[in-house]
């Protein structure tokens, strides 16, 4: 009985070592990606596999060496923490065309800058929010909700305690990202704005006053009709 129980413990998938040689690996690595609607991280490819971590990164650096070359139109790509395939950017227009894909995913002006505020000051609450931008965004918050772009993140322990927002894995592949360490710095945001109007002391200009700045708006103001104004921007939905 002590026999029966001992050779129980330890299976035969558990005595077979994981495989080391990437080049073994590369082609059903391949495939797992092409097939995978998420990206898949390294981890999860390497227990599926049954390979080492050293063999898998192996394969992917040969795949992403062969794929992303120019003359092809998918590559390689790491995203949210996990791999891909995708197909680039400059084809976007022409495989909408030909899948017959009409209609995109939008985010009006509000909803982005609200998303930003998260992204840049994660967690942070509806009111906090709010002080920033001077306006009503509960039905902001609720659109960023529906597209999976935002979380909670626990609540605060102020009066009312009120919940932390943060961002989704789901934010990070809609806008390529790999982590939250890839967003541009502000400073880099100020030398790049500097750049491209090719004078270094005109960030530092006055501006000329707006017709309608969000300072003029009432505080009370929901601009929860934001989503359907003509200010609408594609987010970045490559695929």
């Amino acid at each position: 009985m002590q026999d029966t129980e001992s050779v129980a413990e330890i299976s035969p998938e558990q005595e077979r070592p994981r495989e080391t040689r990437a080049e073994k690996i590369r082609a059903a690595l391949e495939a797992l990606l092409f097939t995978s609607a998420r990206p898949v991280s390294e981890k999860d490819l390497g227990d599926v596999l049954g390979a080492t971590r050293d063999a898998v990164r192996g394969a992917l650096g040969t795949i992403g060496a062969a794929w992303n070359d120019p003359i092809h139109g998918i590559l390689l790509e790491q995203v949210a923490g996990g791999w891909r395939l995708t197909t680039r950017p400059e084809h976007d227009a022409l495989l909408r065309k030909f899948h017959e894909v009409t209609e995109r995913s939008r985010l009006s002006l509000a909803a982005l800058e609200t998303l930003a505020i998260i992204a840049y000051r994660q967690p942070i609450t509806l009111p906090e929010i709010q002080d920033l931008r001077g306006v009503n965004s509960a039905a902001v918050i609720k659109t960023l909700f529906e597209k999976k772009l935002i979380t909670t993140a626990g609540r605060k322990p102020v009066v009312g305690t009120p919940f932390f927002y943060r961002t989704t894995n789901e934010f990070l592949i809609r806008f390529g990202l790999n982590d939250l360490d890839e967003l541009p710095k502000p400073e880099e945001i100020e030398e790049d704005l500097a750049a491209t109007v090719g004078d270094p002391t005109a960030a530092a200009a006055p501006l000329p006053p707006p017709v309608l700045s969000s300072m003029e708006e009432p505080e009370d103001e929901d601009d929860g009709d934001d989503e359907d104004d003509d200010d609408d921007l594609d987010e970045d939905d490559e695929e």
